[in-house]
């Protein structure tokens, strides 16, 4: 949805109340909660970030802050439904969560747009305001310096695939916007953290050089073996 049209949805469109956003986060923390296992990379540690700096990004841009933290709150429900998917594959677990908490359903549907317009995947230099608040949280998580190091092996486990398939999935979705200049929206969030972003994505295209090393893979495949007879 380009600008102008977002724009002309929120004109028409109600926002969520904060007793209705209330019933969402419940519902989040609750999922996330029963199925912690199945989630050590999205679960509620990094929705609880990126909805904290979307609301930030979202007061600082203009754009619906309800919309944007009730996307923030439902935009990985995919990963319950199945492993390693995009962000539409949760459409209908998103919209009958939304439902129940009493999302109107103009809004609801409003909510789904902004989530899978904001997705790494989908998203161009000229993505709805609340798209890129969401954006701009979400792709902040992937370019913290910590992310690599604490947490890149849970989004492997979560995910079943390979250090590899991570690898080129990072480059090759994130490379393009960063060279583009999009990979941040908000000017402010681009000064802060660019040069972390710049850092990550060396770093894992320094990751699939070293995984053309036949003794890189040796050595990995002995970690590996000794992590599953341990």
């Amino acid at each position: 949805m380009h600008t102008e049209d977002a724009a002309a949805v929120r004109a028409a469109v109600p926002a969520v109340p904060a007793a209705v956003l209330a019933i969402v986060d419940a519902q989040v923390r609750k999922l996330c909660a029963r199925y912690a296992k199945r989630l050590p990379f999205h679960g509620w540690h990094h929705v609880s970030f990126v909805r904290s700096k979307a609301v930030q990004f979202a007061g600082a841009n203009g754009a619906e802050v309800s919309v944007v933290e009730t996307a923030a709150l439902v935009h990985d429900v995919n990963y319950l439904v199945r492993r390693n998917s995009p962000a539409a594959a949760g459409g209908r677990l998103r919209q009958d969560m939304l439902a129940r908490a009493g999302v109107a359903a103009d809004t609801a549907r409003w909510i789904e747009d902004v989530v899978v317009e904001a997705e790494m995947a989908n998203r161009g230099p000229d993505i709805s305001l609340e798209a890129q608040a969401l954006s701009d949280a979400d792709t902040l998580f992937k370019a913290l310096p910590v992310t690599p190091v604490m947490l890149s092996h849970r989004y492997l486990a979560e995910n079943g695939i390979t250090l590899r398939e991570l690898a080129d999935k990072i480059v090759g979705e994130q490379q393009d916007k960063h060279d583009e200049g999009y990979y941040f929206y908000n000017t402010e969030a681009a000064a802060t953290y660019s040069r972390w972003a710049a850092t990550n994505l060396m770093l894992w295209q320094h990751i699939r050089e070293s995984l053309d090393d036949d003794d890189v893979t040796d050595l990995l495949d002995a970690v590996n073996a000794h992590a599953a007879a341990s």
